[in-house]
């Protein structure tokens, strides 16, 4: 391991987004640990999600995360849990992911570390996922979820998905957890002035890669009933290979089919600068632009 400070990202999500007095307890567990800032966290009504960015040491993210987790383990009750986001457990994925002085072979290695510590303190079934998964049937989380909590405690009693770590009874509050390390991902949603789930739908399935969309790109549609609108809601597991403005540009083409238009769009937690920088650029059509030239750059070097 290296002797230089490895500093790790973190962006947990949990399966609460209306009890914000919930959401916070959970938040306090990264704000109150040292070493770690909580760079942004953030909940939703219609997807009953709650998403942590997380950026600190990784040892103090390792704590910090355990105690996030075992927070929202006591206070989050599966049984009762709904919400438009495909889910399956109380915590229900922690990604971390290299960002300074630490490889992805070492970010592995605290994925497995934490899993490990999550099943043995909690009882918790934990799958590994992306870049920790021990199979390439687990690198997909959608995969992994597949089925949601609904169907997950018989999904785990399956051989080819017994857990990595952690029993194969699946505790009814807390669910299934999967652990991983990844590359940095943006989490994008595009909203539509429409009420009709079914387009959101429709236009996610073009532009998602596993049914022949864009590489590094998941998406589904998402009903926001408290707006009267619908979503087209994103991860870009690789903005530097797909672009924010070529998925932005597909879905309003997409969109123009079912005379739908696009009505905004979001960035759900953190997000690397270069991939903001980046869709600049095409839309001002800068020309030979480099990162070299944002201001900010060299002040963080």
């Amino acid at each position: 391991m290296s002797s230089k400070k490895q500093i790790v990202q973190c962006v947990p999500n949990f399966s609460e987004g209306r009890d914000l007095a919930v959401v916070e307890k959970i938040a306090d567990a990264f704000r109150n640990t040292p070493d770690v800032k909580l760079l942004d966290y953030s909940s939703d009504e219609d997807h009953n999600r709650c998403v942590i960015t997380a950026l600190g040491e990784a040892k103090a993210m390792k704590e910090a995360v355990i105690k996030a987790v075992g927070t929202a383990f006591e206070l989050i009750d599966m049984t009762k849990h709904e919400g438009q986001h495909p889910r399956m457990g109380a915590a229900d994925v922690v990604p971390f992911v290299p960002i300074k002085d630490i490889t992805m072979e070492e970010t592995v290695a605290l994925a497995e570390s934490v899993a490990e510590e999550i099943a043995e303190k909690f009882g918790q079934p934990i799958f590994l996922y992306e870049k920790a998964a021990k199979t390439p049937g687990r690198e997909n989380l959608a995969k992994v979820r597949k089925g949601q909590y609904e169907a997950m405690a018989e999904k785990i009693k399956e051989p080819e998905w017994k857990p990595d770590f952690g029993p194969t009874e699946m505790p009814p509050q807390t669910g299934v957890t999967a652990v991983g390390a990844r590359m940095p991902l943006v989490a994008y949603n595009i909203n539509l002035d429409s009420s009709d789930p079914e387009v959101a739908d429709k236009i996610a399935k073009k532009v998602r890669h596993i049914s022949g969309g864009l590489r590094y790109c998941k998406g589904m549609g998402v009903e926001l009933k408290d707006r009267g609108i619908v979503q087209v809601s994103m991860n870009m597991t690789d903005y530097s290979k797909t672009a924010l403005y070529r998925v932005f540009e597909l879905v309003k083409i997409e969109a123009q089919r079912y005379g739908v238009n696009v009505v905004g769009s979001e960035i759900v937690g953190a997000v690397p600068m270069e991939a903001l920088v980046d869709s600049a650029a095409y839309y001002l059509r800068l020309e030979d632009f480099t990162m070299d030239q944002v201001l900010e750059t060299s002040l963080m070097e």
